[in-house]
């Protein structure tokens, strides 16, 4: 498996914003793995699934048996959430897309309100869609940037939960994505690190306060992965991920099982509140 992630990071002929334009593609799947059902006949919404950690997560999902709606912003993204669609149809489940900014409250409640009338229900959320504009100093970050971030990073897993759990059964799960950047910083994404440490708080209020109805609330932290989030923020991606203990920056897939691991119900039922850190050891928690 090692040699799978073992690529020559490189900048060069890589446009930023989209899967499809990068030239080192992410790796999101292992096509010798066809899974265990071990979601069938779920419903899973994804938020960001179009590219990166949720085109992964979507096509994990779509292994273990769970119909999906992913979520995507719309316009360039579309030929990647295109290409999603036919991988998830190709293991036999249900999928629709749907183009939006879920830091609009209103497009939020239509993404919830679509998955209930296509599948009926709402069994897991991923909270994965998210942002980053990298700046060197705070004066620097504009309001209009300050509130975007928080919008599409935090501001939508509000308006996504609210708009959901009232669909949600005993049984049912929210993954939230945070980041390595809520528990050590990062001098350059100030706003970006702020609302990662608000999702990793609100995880661990939500998980308490929807505790009683039987639905669990985890995060997952990734470090660096090699996603379009990275190439379309920084310039000089040489030797992404070299400064890990792993010596090199994590691929979609290998963050996928954590995900399949905390819907499933069975194995992960007495999970709650917790965040499962994906790093490569670059932050130990403890």
């Amino acid at each position: 498996m090692s040699k799978m992630f073992d690529v020559k990071w490189s900048a060069d002929s890589i446009q930023p914003g989209v899967e499809a334009e990068m030239e080192k593609k992410p790796v999101y799947d292992d096509e010798g793995f066809a899974g265990f059902g071990r979601l069938a006949g779920k419903t899973a919404i994804i938020t960001g699934g179009d590219s990166g950690i949720g085109r992964a997560v979507a096509i994990a999902y779509a292994k273990e048996g769970a119909n999906l709606l992913i979520s995507y912003k719309g316009g360039e993204e579309t030929e990647d959430a295109e290409k999603v669609r036919q991988e998830v149809e190709k293991h036999g489940v249900e999928v629709e897309l749907f183009p939006g900014d879920i830091g609009d409250s209103s497009v939020s409640a239509a993404l919830v309100q679509r998955a209930v009338d296509r599948f009926g229900t709402v069994d897991i959320l991923v909270n994965n869609a998210g942002e980053q504009s990298p700046q060197d100093k705070i004066e620097d970050i504009s309001d209009e940037q300050l509130e975007r971030t928080f919008r599409t990073n935090i501001f939508s897993m509000f308006y996504l939960v609210r708009a959901a759990v009232p669909h949600m059964k005993a049984g049912a799960s929210i993954i939230n994505t945070s980041s390595i950047t809520a528990f050590v910083g990062n001098q350059q994404l100030l706003d970006y690190s702020a609302t990662k440490g608000a999702i990793t708080s609100f995880t661990k209020s939500l998980a308490l306060s929807l505790a009683d109805r039987g639905i669990r609330v985890n995060s997952v932290a990734p470090g660096p992965i090699w996603t379009p989030l990275i190439t379309s923020t920084f310039g000089d991606v040489e030797n992404f991920g070299a400064d890990t203990p792993l010596h090199r920056g994590g691929q979609p897939l290998e963050l996928a099982e954590a995900y399949v691991f905390l819907a499933w119900d069975r194995a992960a039922s007495y999970i709650n509140g917790q965040t499962i850190h994906v790093n490569g050891g670059n932050y130990l928690s403890g």
